[in-house]
C-alpha cells in the first residue's frame, strides 16, 4: 500500500489504554523502536525500510476525552490526539522527509474545517514549523457536508489535500438527518449500494469538486476480508471489491482504501491501469448532481432477514467496542463504529414510521424486541455461557435497545457508549 492509516476514531475505541498506547506506538514508530514478535510463533515483525505513508485520524469534533480536564470540563477528543502526536511527532517527520499528515471525520460543516484550520495554524506557529507543512484529507461522510465540498476545500486551502468518500457513515448521516421524512425510508442495508441514488450521486459529485479546485478525489473503504476455508466465498468478496474498485477509477477517482492488506493488490491491479498517477484532469463537468440527487433514497424491500443482521452485527460490534476493540471481524468484513450506528438507525427509522416489510408486517418496538431476543439467544447459544457472561453483552444489547427504540435518533451511540467504557475502567 502506498500510504497506511492509524486510527484513534471509529476504528479504535477510546479506552485510555488504546489512546495513550496509540501515542506511544506513534513515537516509537518515529523513533524506529516499533517492531513485534508473535510468541505463538516466534516470527518477528518490524517496520520495512521504505514504509507507506502514515497518516492519522483523530477523534470526531464530537467526542470527548475526558482523562483530561480543561477549566473542569473533559477536553476535545480529537483535540488531545492531534496535539499529543503533532507536538511529539511532527519535527521528526518533517526530518525524515515525510511530514504531519492527518485524516479529518465527521464534519458537518465549513466552520468545523474552519475550525480545524485555526488548530493547524496555531499548532504550526508554536512549534516553528512552516505554515502548510501539516496535511490533511477530509472525510464526507455526513449528508451536510456533501453540500459544502467546495467551502470545506477553500477553507483548509493551505493544507488539504483531497477530499474522500465515507461510504458508511454517510448512510447513517442520511438517516439521522432525513429520518423523520416519510420519503426517505431506506430498503435493507445491504440494497443501500454505491452504484445507485444518493450514494452515486455524492461520490460523483466529490470526484467533480476535488478535480475543479485541484485536489484528490479519494474512493470508499472496501471492507471485506479474506474468507479463510471457503475458496469460493473468497473469490466472490474478492470481486466483489474488484468491481467497487473499478466503479471508483471509472468515475474518476484517484485512488482508494481497503480495510485488509490482502486486498492491496486487487486495488492496486484496478488503479495501476490508469493513465499517469491521478484523473486530476478528468474534470466531470458531464456530472449534473443537485439537491435532489443528493437525497434520493436507494429503492428495495425491506425485510425482516434485514432487521435480524443489524440486531446480530449492532450488538456484537458494540459487545467488542465496550471491551477495547474498535475494528471487528464481523461476517467476512471489517467493521467499525459506523455499522453499529447504521444496524440502530436503521431499525430506528423503520420503527418510527411503522414501515411495511416485504412479507406485509409493520415495524413496532414489538416486533424489534422479539427478533432482537431471539437473535440473541442464537448467539448466546452459538458464543457459550463463559463467552456471553465475561464479556459486555448486556450492556449493548440494552443500550442497542434503548438507542433503537428511542423516540428521537440519538446523534451518536459512541457518546453513551463511551460513557460504559468510563464505569467499566473506573
Amino acid at each position: 500500500a502506498q500510504s497506511y492509516m492509524t486510527d484513534f476514531e471509529d476504528a479504535a475505541a477510546p479506552t485510555w489504554d488504546n489512546m495513550i498506547g496509540g501515542q506511544i506506538n506513534m513515537m516509537a514508530y518515529w523513533d524506529k523502536a516499533i517492531g513485534f514478535t508473535d510468541e505463538t510463533n516466534g516470527k518477528r515483525y518490524d517496520v520495512i525500510e521504505k514504509p507507506a505513508t502514515l497518516i492519522v485520524r483523530p477523534r470526531g469534533w464530537h467526542l470527548e476525552e475526558a482523562h483530561v480536564e480543561i477549566d473542569g470540563q473533559p477536553m476535545s477528543g480529537g483535540l488531545f490526539d492531534f496535539g499529543l502526536y503533532f507536538f511529539h511527532n511532527a519535527k521528526r517527520q518533517i526530518a525524515s522527509g515525510s511530514g504531519p499528515y492527518f485524516y479529518l471525520p465527521k464534519m458537518e460543516s465549513h466552520k468545523e474545517a474552519r475550525l480545524w484550520n485555526d488548530v493547524f495554524v496555531h499548532a504550526q506557529k508554536v512549534l516553528g514549523v512552516k505554515n502548510g507543512t501539516i496535511k490533511a484529507t477530509v472525510l464526507i461522510e455526513t449528508l451536510p457536508a456533501a453540500f459544502e465540498m467546495h467551502e470545506i476545500l477553500y477553507e483548509l486551502k493551505d493544507h488539504i489535500v483531497g477530499l474522500n468518500c465515507g461510504r458508511w457513515d454517510y448512510i447513517f448521516s442520511y438517516i439521522k438527518r432525513l429520518g423523520k421524512n416519510p420519503n426517505f425510508i431506506l430498503p435493507d442495508r445491504a440494497q443501500v449500494v454505491m452504484g445507485s441514488a444518493f450514494l452515486n450521486a455524492y461520490s460523483l459529485l466529490l470526484v467533480k469538486t476535488c478535480h475543479e479546485r485541484g485536489a484528490f478525489a479519494m474512493g470508499g473503504m472496501a471492507a471485506q476480508i479474506p474468507v479463510k476455508g471457503d475458496e469460493a466465498a473468497n473469490e466472490a468478496a474478492f470481486n466483489k471489491v474488484r468491481a467497487d474498485k473499478e466503479r471508483e477509477a471509472n468515475n474518476g477517482h484517484d485512488g482508494t482504501w481497503v480495510a485488509h492488506p490482502d486486498l492491496v493488490k486487487v486495488a492496486m491491479e484496478v488503479f495501476g491501469k490508469l493513465e499517469g498517477p491521478n484523473q486530476l484532469a478528468r474534470q466531470r463537468q458531464d456530472v449534473n448532481v443537485g439537491q435532489k440527487e443528493l437525497i434520493e433514497p436507494h429503492k428495495g424491500e425491506r425485510t425482516e432477514h434485514g432487521m435480524r443482521e443489524c440486531c446480530r452485527v449492532g450488538v456484537q460490534y458494540i459487545e467488542a467496542w465496550l471491551g477495547g476493540r474498535g475494528a471487528v471481524p464481523l461476517y467476512n468484513l471489517m467493521e467499525d463504529a459506523a455499522t453499529a450506528e447504521i444496524s440502530r438507525t436503521q431499525i430506528w427509522q423503520w420503527i418510527y414510521h411503522g414501515a411495511t416489510l416485504s412479507d406485509g408486517r409493520k415495524v413496532t418496538p414489538e416486533l424489534f424486541d422479539e427478533v432482537l431476543a431471539d437473535e440473541m439467544k442464537t448467539l448466546r447459544e452459538t458464543l457459550g455461557e463463559e463467552r456471553w457472561t465475561s464479556g459486555h453483552f448486556e450492556q449493548a444489547v440494552s443500550l442497542f435497545s434503548e438507542m433503537t427504540k428511542a423516540q428521537e435518533c440519538e446523534e451518536f451511540l459512541t457518546l453513551p457508549a463511551y460513557r460504559l467504557i468510563l464505569e467499566n475502567e473506573a
